[in-house]
């Protein structure tokens, strides 16, 4: 398998809740809630663990509520090349209400010292011939400018190994200017970065193709209940999940995206590589958590999937989604 290092600059203790509707305004009853570390290079590097593959995590950790993590780098295998920094991560809490609704309240957490970008590329050290593939996940702490995540992707590009990355807004802009290998923005994110609304297969397609001009090999874009969009130097493909009861959408973004990478590195086909990570990503929305490839119905879920592959603007490319 392959050794894979992902990057989180802003992780987080998620507090994950499942509830009955909620009554704003008065006291609502949970019926269950878990508090687990995360992020999203975090997640990535669980699912592609899970997988079989040898995972690094790498990035900045707020070193005074450090042991969550550390605890789970332990018990999934993982191996922590985190930078401490001083101060705590922040906490984000998942509100999962009956009927599929999610509201997520992000919490503010460290500030990143000014030589943490030093510090960072230091401990990632020499690249080349260590790593298959380098991911950069999540958003940016405060005090660390999206600048400086142009310049770890552009490390990683200069070691010729293949970069994702998974970000948004300010952070995103800055990181295409180093031209990772692929990205994977959900339908807001690539809406914003478009500046204008996306409500057709088409209009989604177009932005995807205008990211592909610029020089990214590779575009997923999420859409949920939708599926997926890949446009690839292979080809273009769209995938429909198969039908799951949604209890979290949370985490399953990262997980469509760690199977996506898994595919990529052990070279399967295309279509097989985007029905396993769409299947991943629907086993992940029915529970809180990332995604299991060992789920007693894994098979039949890629199964249930649908692969076929996407011209963009043919007779149905200005349906609306």
């Amino acid at each position: 398998m392959a050794r894979v290092l992902t990057i989180t600059l802003n992780p987080a203790l998620d507090l994950n809740v499942e509830t009955g509707r909620v009554d704003l305004g008065c006291v609502n009853r949970t019926r269950t809630s878990r508090l687990e570390a995360a992020g999203k290079g975090v997640n990535l590097g669980r699912v592609l663990s899970r997988l079989g593959h040898s995972v690094t995590l790498s990035g900045l950790l707020g070193e005074t509520n450090a042991t969550p993590f550390e605890n789970l780098f332990a018990s999934e295998r993982l191996e922590d090349r985190f930078v401490r920094v001083p101060g705590h991560n922040r906490i984000n809490v998942k509100i999962a209400e009956d009927g599929g609704r999610v509201t997520d309240l992000n919490g503010t957490g460290m500030v990143a010292p000014p030589d943490a970008l030093d510090h960072l590329k230091s401990r990632l050290g020499e690249l080349s011939g260590e790593y298959d593939a380098v991911i950069i996940a999540g958003s940016l702490p405060g005090g660390f400018l999206p600048e400086a995540l142009s310049e770890l992707a552009t490390l990683a590009r200069s070691a010729n190994v293949p970069v994702w990355l998974d970000t948004s807004g300010p952070a995103l802009t800055a990181g295409l200017l180093a031209l990772p290998d692929g990205i994977k923005p959900n339908l807001d994110e690539l809406a914003e970065w478009a500046g204008q609304p996306l409500d057709t297969l088409a209009a989604i397609t177009e932005a995807a193709r205008l990211l592909q001009d610029r020089g990214i090999a590779n575009v997923v874009v999420s859409m949920g209940e939708k599926g997926v969009l890949w446009l690839s130097p292979q080809g273009n493909w769209r995938s429909l999940p198969p039908p799951v009861t949604v209890t979290s959408t949370v985490c399953a973004g990262d997980t469509l995206l760690a199977g996506m990478i898994h595919g990529l590195l052990e070279k399967h086909h295309p279509e097989q590589i985007l029905s396993t990570a769409t299947a991943l990503s629907a086993e992940c929305v029915r529970h809180a958590g990332v995604g299991d490839p060992q789920a007693d119905d894994f098979s039949r879920l890629i199964q249930q999937t649908r692969v076929s592959p996407w011209p963009g603007h043919n007779k149905n490319g200005d349906m609306p989604l």
